[in-house]
């Protein structure tokens, strides 16, 4: 089990993504998913108001609905559900009335008294930062989320987050989600890691597999319009350097007897600051690999080298 920041939230240290429910899962599918997860030790669920409001027919909150059918219908003990607002169609932007708005709208779908981690799943410029904070801050107060996180924030805006919020009293975010994985590292590694590390905030990352490039199935820059939307994502990393770090994942995984995916997800898991990645599963047969993936011990040796191969040049 790994903590959130300062939080008390101890969780299986694999987020399970549900960014696939409703959409390349069907209700039925990701029932036996979240069992197959729930049943392997996980915990943790990560969502979205917004998803998949992409998906013509959909309105947003699919997602949601589905995992609170499930909680309704298995009441498992224990488990910490992760959900964001600012870009479901009907609940749009940070403003304090929005996010009060989205959040019961969000309590409602899952079936839950509270929200165990709440994000700020993308900044809001129109709103004045003390505005969200206050707003967020609300939410806690008032016992519909339990701990406030940031997605898809910039360090200088997380920054002027943390501090407005010590400056007011009010409830410190407890966790970034940021996008990270072996083919996706400065940005991360340069500003948000060291903040992180300076506000006592764990990361749980997103797109922890390249959007499946990472998994090693993808290894072909050709992707016509024909092919999935994770090969059309994925293709644009199978590129020579992209290859080398998928050999060097298959090797090292062959010493664990673990896959690509779940080796690269260990790489993961073991970087600074890092609690939980985050991780998809469209069929449940690909949750095994998941769940494998938080209990592999990459080397120091190892991790080098996925470090060496995987290397980026720091901006000036």
């Amino acid at each position: 089990m790994t903590r959130i920041g300062r939080s008390d939230l101890d969780v299986f240290p694999l987020s399970l993504g549900g960014n696939v429910f409703g959409w390349t899962a069907d209700r039925e599918e990701s029932f036996r998913i979240l069992d197959a997860f729930h049943g392997g030790g996980g915990d943790f669920i990560d969502t979205a108001d917004s998803y998949s409001a992409w998906l013509p027919g959909h309105t947003g909150g699919e997602s949601e609905t589905i995992i609170g059918e499930w909680l309704a219908s298995r009441k498992p003990l224990d488990m910490v559900i992760a959900t964001k607002v600012s870009k479901h169609p009907e609940f749009p932007g940070l403003s304090p009335r929005n996010v009060r708005a989205a959040a019961e709208a969000s309590l409602a779908r899952l079936g839950v008294d509270t929200i165990d981690l709440y994000y700020a799943h993308y900044d809001d410029p129109d709103v004045p930062m003390e505005e969200i904070v206050a707003g967020f801050d609300d939410l806690v107060r008032d016992g519909l989320v339990r701990y406030v996180a940031l997605s898809n924030f910039t360090a200088d805006r997380i920054r002027s987050w943390v501090e407005l919020a010590r400056a007011g009293g009010s409830d410190l975010p407890v966790a970034i989600q940021p996008h990270y994985n072996l083919v996706h590292r400065n940005v991360v590694e340069e500003t948000i890691i060291p903040l992180a590390e300076e506000f006592d905030m764990s990361l749980v990352p997103y797109y922890g597999l390249a959007m499946g490039f990472l998994t090693g199935k993808y290894r072909s820059t050709v992707a016509d319009e024909q092919s999935s939307p994770r090969a059309r994502g994925a293709a644009k990393y199978a590129t020579p350097e992209g290859l080398r770090i998928i050999d060097a994942l298959e090797r090292i995984g062959a010493a664990h007897d673990a896959s690509i995916a779940a080796t690269a997800l260990a790489w993961l898991r073991a970087q600074p600051t890092v609690a939980a990645p985050i991780a998809s599963a469209s069929k449940v047969e690909q949750v095994e690999d998941l769940l494998a993936s938080a209990r592999i011990e990459l080397t120091g040796e190892q991790l080098a080298e996925l470090d060496r191969v995987s290397a980026w040049s720091p901006s000036s």
